[in-house]
């Protein structure tokens, strides 16, 4: 999993023995909006998510803090907060940068060499895929597995570079709905078509890691630059109604974007 960006240093502080019930808090608000309970542009009602919620109003609006550092709300102008919308264009972009903040920590690895032993886990993680990819259609276990992998070996490929600075604008980019590596994974898991596209990002996979041990920084960045072109082309595939999004991310969040 990606880590997160810290919280604001003004964000409420977390008394001992409520920290559980702000993670609650904060798990149940994602939730309600990625399944498009609260729809995308509509006001939170603070005292509503209270009851909603039957928890206090310290827990909530830490959660909202949160929930407005990784991209789903935006403060209100006189106060409060507002779920937020993205445009087709938004999404793109954050994919774009991300595969180019992605490709630049690739070429750093290769350039500077990454360590052994990250390498060696890195190895070890697409074993792991090609396993889960061994099967001719995925179920829902071999999907989820797939998704935990892909994420695995991302983080894996971004501390080959040891560079926190490029990791934490990294963090920012993967704040916005969808623009993770696993965001747009795969479109219908049981089919086909869906094990093929994947076995084609794993050839991406075993390609940059081959380059960053041969220390080939320019092959290394174009890869994972194309890499992210999947993620765009599964995009508009969903968006375009051709295909039916299977995803960590709930269908109902596919609500959150505006088309053109």
């Amino acid at each position: 999993m990606t880590t997160l960006p810290p919280a604001a240093t003004d964000a409420p502080r977390a008394e001992p023995g409520a920290e559980s019930a702000q993670v609650r808090a904060l798990l149940q608000l994602r939730e309600l909006i990625l399944s498009g309970e609260l729809a995308g542009g509509s006001r939170i009602a603070e005292l509503n998510i209270v009851e909603r919620l039957g928890v206090s109003r310290t827990p909530i609006r830490a959660a909202l803090m949160r929930l407005e550092q990784e991209g789903l709300l935006e403060a209100l102008p006189n106060g409060g907060y507002a779920v937020k919308t993205f445009s087709e264009r938004d999404i793109a972009d954050a994919i774009e940068l991300r595969g180019t903040l992605e490709g630049l920590l690739a070429r750093l690895a290769a350039e500077r060499g990454a360590p052994g032993a990250v390498l060696g886990e890195a190895r070890q993680c697409l074993n792991r895929i090609d396993a889960v990819l061994a099967a001719p259609a995925l179920d829902e276990v071999g999907f989820s597995s797939y998704v935990a992998l892909n994420s695995e070996f991302h983080v894996l490929l971004w501390e080959m570079a040891a560079s926190p600075t490029i990791v934490r604008q990294l963090d920012m980019v993967l704040s916005l709905p969808f623009a993770s590596p696993s965001g747009f994974v795969v479109l219908q898991a049981h089919s086909q078509r869906a094990r093929d596209m994947l076995v084609v990002a794993q050839d991406q996979h075993r390609q940059v890691l081959d380059a960053i041990e041969q220390r080939e920084g320019a092959r290394a960045e174009a890869l994972m630059r194309e890499h992210s072109r999947l993620a765009q082309r599964n995009l508009r595939e969903v968006l375009d109604g051709r295909a039916t999004l299977h995803a960590p991310e709930s269908i109902a969040a596919i609500k959150l974007i505006r088309r053109r």
